[in-house]
């Protein structure tokens, strides 16, 4: 029995050793993460790490696990900034505003799968232009749904959270734990 980690996210490899869990292999799946026409922030981001985890090839026994983060204000879906000018746009819109950080997490062995989906309010400080410049010369915001990582540079912009920090950051370690369990991965 192998742990493929379905994911390239380093901070999703970074959480993991933190509970003592290391992947036997990291196999990115490649799939559209295009949001259907009306879907909501929730049902797109559990049904992205359920398509994420049945992308990932995997022997009988393996055991695959995947994530989806998406950041939402309301009803929309920020996604990962194609550009800095989007990532600044995203910052505008966040700006002094609460929004909801989702995190899905698939566990799949075989045919079946395990998943948990973890909700957490974020609120943003009001954001000056020099704010806002700052934190994107620093580059932390490629390759981050809504533009921003808690982790890094941006934990200064957020004064408040309500909810799993792990999560917010990309893998609910609680959850996680409890789903790689249920998939009869042995926990260290």
């Amino acid at each position: 029995m192998k742990l493929i980690l379905g994911s390239g996210s380093p901070r999703r490899r970074e959480l993991l050793a933190q509970i003592g869990v290391v992947a036997d292999d990291i196999r990115p799946p490649n799939i559209d993460e295009t949001p259907m026409p009306a879907e909501l922030p929730r049902p797109y981001c559990v049904r992205m790490a359920a398509e994420k985890a049945r992308a990932v090839q995997a022997g009988v026994d393996d055991i695959v696990l995947s994530a989806d983060t998406t950041v939402a204000l309301g009803r929309r879906i920020l996604g990962k900034p194609i550009d800095a000018a989007e990532a600044e746009g995203f910052l505008r819109l966040l700006s002094g505003r609460r929004h909801r950080v989702i995190t899905a997490v698939a566990v799949r062995r075989g045919a079946q799968i395990w998943e948990r989906d973890v909700l957490s309010a974020v609120k943003m400080k009001p954001l000056s232009q020099e704010d806002i410049t700052a934190y994107i010369a620093t580059g932390d915001w490629q390759g981050k749904a809504g533009g921003y990582g808690i982790q890094g540079p941006a934990g200064a912009l957020i004064p408040w959270i309500s909810g799993s920090f792990t999560g917010i950051v990309g893998l609910p370690l609680a959850e996680t734990a409890g789903l790689l369990r249920a998939a009869g991965w042995r926990m260290p």
